[in-house]
C-alpha cells in the first residue's frame, strides 16, 4: 500500500531530519514525501530536498493549520494520505503498514497513531499522552477525536471535504466529525507509534491550549468551560500528576512544570472558550481528565525499534 506523506514546517531544520530518516527505513518503501514550508529561514528546505521531498510553499501570512494541509494534499499523487508533524520520528520500521493496515476495511476514513513524549518533554505532557493514546487500539472509536501528528486519510474523501481553513487548530477533529457524521469509522493504531517532540514554555503551552479550545468553541458551539471547570480540572490533573511522579520517582525534578503546565492548561482552554462544560462527555474525558495508569506500564512490541544517530534525543 503506497501512500502520500505530507509534512507540515516551519523552522524544523533540529528535527525534520530524523522523521525523514524513519521514513527512508520504514518497511513500505513506495512514499511520496510533500513539504508544506510557509516561510522556513533555516535549513529545512534543504534537509527535506535532500530526502527527495517535494516542497510546497504557503506565505506564512496565509498560513492556518487546515490550509497548509489543504496545499499538501492536493499536491499529493496518492490515495492514502499520511501526516506528521514535522517534530514527530517513528519509532519503528512499520509505522506506516500498521498506520495505514486499517484501510483495507472500506468504511474506515482516517487512522491515527500513538504518541509518547521524548526525554526532554514535561511530565505533564506525558501523562497527557498516555491519557490520549492507549496501549491498546480500537479500529472503531466512537468519538471523533484524532491528532493530525501522526494520521492518515483517503484524499478521496478529503476532496469531499476539505480541512477548515478558518480554524486555529483541531482541523483534525472538525474532520474526524464530519467523517463519523457521514458513517466512516476512525481507527486508533496503537503499533504506530511516534515520539513528538515539544519544547514550550508556559506561554507556548497556554498559546497552544488556547487557540485549540477557540477551535473546540467552533466546532462543537454549545461547549462551555467555566471557572468550575478551570478549578476542579487543574485540581484534580494536578493531584494526578503528583501521585504519579512519585510512584515513578520522578516529583523533585517535575514539580514545579507539574503546576505551571497544568496551570497554562486549563488557564487557555478557559480563555479560548471565553468563560464560556464540554458538548460530549468522552470528548471531555480524551481532552481533560487525568490518565489512569499502573507504575511501569509500558507497551512492549516484537518489532526491533529504527536505532538513530543524529545526536537528538
Amino acid at each position: 500500500m503506497n501512500c502520500s506523506i505530507i509534512i507540515r514546517a516551519y523552522n524544523e531544520e533540529k528535527y525534520i531530519g530524523r522523521l525523514l530518516e524513519g521514513i527512508r527505513q520504514q518497511t513500505i518503501k513506495d512514499v511520496e514525501i510533500i513539504l508544506v514550508d510557509s516561510g522556513s529561514t533555516d535549513s529545512t528546505v534543504s534537509i527535506a530536498e535532500s530526502y527527495g521531498a517535494k516542497v510546497v510553499h504557503i506565505p506564512s501570512a496565509e498560513f492556518t493549520f487546515g490550509r497548509s494541509l489543504n496545499f499538501g494534499v492536493k499536491s499529493a499523487a496518492r490515495e492514502f494520505i499520511v501526516i506528521a508533524s514535522a517534530h514527530v520520528y517513528p519509532v519503528y520500521p512499520d509505522w506506516l503498514e500498521t498506520l495505514l493496515r486499517p484501510f483495507q476495511d472500506e468504511q474506515v476514513a482516517l487512522a491515527y497513531g500513538k504518541q509518547r513524549g521524548y526525554e526532554g518533554s514535561k511530565y505533564s505532557e506525558h501523562q497527557i499522552f498516555h491519557q490520549w493514546y492507549p496501549d491498546v487500539s480500537n479500529f472503531d472509536q466512537p468519538t471523533a477525536f484524532c491528532n493530525n501528528a501522526n494520521a492518515a486519510i483517503r484524499k478521496s474523501l478529503w476532496a469531499l471535504h476539505p480541512y477548515d481553513e478558518t480554524l486555529t487548530g483541531l482541523e483534525d477533529l472538525e474532520w474526524g466529525k464530519w467523517a463519523k457524521g457521514q458513517g466512516y469509522k476512525i481507527a486508533y493504531v496503537a503499533e504506530a507509534e511516534i515520539v513528538h517532540i515539544h519544547n514550550e514554555t508556559p506561554r507556548g503551552v497556554y498559546n497552544r491550549y488556547r487557540r485549540e479550545a477557540m477551535a473546540f468553541k467552533k466546532i462543537y458551539s454549545e461547549s462551555h468551560f467555566s471557572i468550575y471547570d478551570f478549578l476542579r480540572l487543574t485540581f484534580t490533573n494536578v493531584l494526578s500528576d503528583l501521585w504519579h511522579a512519585v510512584r515513578e520517582r520522578a516529583l523533585l525534578k517535575s514539580l514545579a512544570s507539574i503546576f505551571w503546565f497544568r496551570f497554562m492548561q486549563f488557564h487557555g482552554t478557559r480563555i479560548g472558550h471565553r468563560e464560556t462544560s464540554l458538548v460530549t462527555p468522552q470528548l471531555r474525558e480524551t481532552f481533560y481528565y487525568p490518565r489512569e495508569r499502573k507504575p511501569g506500564d509500558k507497551s512492549k512490541r516484537d518489532v526491533e525499534p529504527i536505532r538513530y544517530n543524529d545526536g537528538n534525543e
